[in-house]
């Protein structure tokens, strides 16, 4: 029988080599992702990631999960918001990204319990959290509807997940952002961390994410009850959330 097929970027290729090709990817850009986040959107991710804070309800006392954590940024703040009487667990499933974002958080003063997993089989009991949270992470996922399953089983009812991913663009924007995405994404990746290629595979996999609609419907395919967006950018980014009935 052979090996389902799954996209990388624009690529086809085997579902079991897509974890190794996207672990490839996270191991070759973690010490330069902070600084390249910055460059790439020209900082507008720290604006992004803050309106997700700001927005996600989350409060003194809660259990928050942060999936694909990667450097820590979610789960720093959120740490802010649950104060000492609350948990954040920073999770990845890639240990050099997960290592980056430890020791970071470390330095800063954030003794946090970090676990490197796979979003498509959490380690964590059901009705756990008050809120998860992916930002940046669910399109690299082979198997999206089983990890989006996941994160609906380990939230308690009435929590809610937070998906903060590229999306659809604008229309009159396309034109412009392919350019950007296709020419000067690369170039920037080669001349920062040496690795055109893993920025290429950045920009394609913004292209085979599903769409704003889609990824909601996904959402309530899984049993969220109640799932909006909020578009930022001109849809360069999109913040999907979804409640737990």
């Amino acid at each position: 029988m052979s090996d389902p097929s799954t996209h990388f970027g624009f690529k086809t290729v085997n579902e079991s080599e897509k974890a190794q090709k996207v672990a490839e990817v996270f191991h070759s850009v973690a010490k330069k992702y902070d600084v390249m986040n910055d460059l790439m959107s020209g900082g507008l991710h720290r604006v992004w990631k803050f309106f997700t804070i700001e927005t996600s309800g989350v409060k003194a006392g809660d259990k928050v999960l942060d999936i694909a954590g990667g450097t820590g940024d979610l789960s720093k703040a959120f740490a802010k918001k649950v104060g000492k009487t609350g948990q954040v667990w920073l999770t990845d499933i890639n240990s050099s990204m997960l290592g980056v974002g430890r020791d970071r958080l470390l330095d800063q003063g954030y003794a946090l319990p970090v676990a490197q997993c796979d979003a498509e089989k959490l380690p964590f009991p059901d009705n756990y959290f008050d809120c998860v949270s992916v930002a940046f992470g669910l399109r690299n996922m082979t198997h999206k509807d089983a990890a989006l399953a996941e994160m609906h089983r380990v939230l308690k009812p009435g929590g809610r997940l937070l998906v903060l991913e590229f999306s659809k663009v604008w229309a009159p924007l396309k034109p412009a952002y392919d350019i950007y995405s296709f020419k000067l994404l690369p170039f920037m990746g080669k001349l920062v961390a040496n690795d055109a290629d893993s920025y290429q595979y950045l920009a394609e996999s913004i292209r085979m994410h599903p769409d704003q609609e889609t990824l909601k419907q996904m959402m309530k395919d899984v049993g969220f009850g109640r799932v909006d967006f909020h578009n930022m950018t001109g849809g360069v980014v999109a913040l999907h959330k979804g409640i737990k009935i």
